[in-house]
């Protein structure tokens, strides 16, 4: 099933539990798969380009989750906690370390990379095997520290 129609009907279950939480995160996501299917460049949206859309999202939140913490306004903080766990769903469930670092290695291996002027060629690689599965700043410093 596409993101659209598990989000349709999400949404509908969202409002007839009243749930508002998940009600303004799946309005949020289906807004910014509108604006991305009508922003003028002709593309098409596939899945890698509704993960990249889904962590985008995640990510605003946790930036905003931050700043509202730093603030103590604890009544938006938690908003978006709760938006960021109802978004989290729709993501691949990630990889855990051991997991993460074993393909890394892999990919090491493979690449035949031996320091830290080869992190590009492997970031590459990791960045697309992993497609959402892991955030970008974890993979960089788990290849920082296996090619050192």
């Amino acid at each position: 099933m596409s993101l659209e129609k598990t989000l349709m009907t999400d949404l509908k279950v969202a409002m007839k539990a009243k749930d508002q939480a998940a009600l303004r995160s799946i309005r949020a996501v289906k807004a910014a798969i509108l604006l991305a299917k009508t922003d003028g460049s002709g593309n098409e949206l596939d899945e890698a380009g509704e993960i990249k859309l889904l962590q985008k999202l995640v990510k605003q939140r946790q930036d905003s989750l931050e700043i509202y913490t730093k603030q103590g306004r604890d009544d938006l903080a938690q908003i978006e906690k709760e938006e960021i766990e109802v978004i989290q769903r729709y993501l691949p469930q990630p990889l855990t370390e051991d997991e993460l670092k074993t393909l890394i290695s892999d990919i090491i291996t493979q690449t035949g990379a031996s320091g830290m002027k080869d992190m590009g060629k492997v970031m590459g690689i990791a960045n697309q095997k992993v497609a959402g599965r892991a955030d970008g700043k974890t993979i960089a410093a788990l290849v920082k520290s296996l090619l050192n």
